[in-house]
């Protein structure tokens, strides 16, 4: 039995989303689509100005600690334990970082 370190493993993940951040970014079209999910969707627990309701903040201050790629594994996964849901089914891992990167600016949306 191979034992495999957590530490290797996250690195190895966090490897993968650095290499998948460095792909273009989605159609303008598409991008449109993301930012109507943002606010219908996703504002829906986080508020609709982005400000907090059921789910915490998504500004930059409160965002600031965390990088773009765990913002977009938890884009894509969700929070076990928590009312976030994984959005996988609806976006792709080139989409949820687009995302992330655009939370991490300041985005009304």
């Amino acid at each position: 039995m191979i034992r495999v370190d957590l530490t290797i493993l996250v690195a190895i993940a966090l490897a993968i989303c650095h290499t998948a951040s460095a792909s273009a970014e989605p159609a303008s079209s598409r991008q449109a689509e993301l930012l109507y999910l943002l606010k219908h969707d996703c504002g829906s627990c986080h508020g609709m100005r982005l400000e907090g309701g059921l789910g915490p903040a998504l500004n930059p201050q409160q965002l600031q600690p965390l990088s773009i790629e765990t913002l977009s594994m938890t884009i894509l996964h969700g929070r076990p334990g928590t009312p976030m849901p994984s959005w996988k089914p609806f976006l792709s891992q080139e989409e949820a970082l687009w995302l992330a990167s655009q939370l991490k600016q300041g985005i009304q949306p």
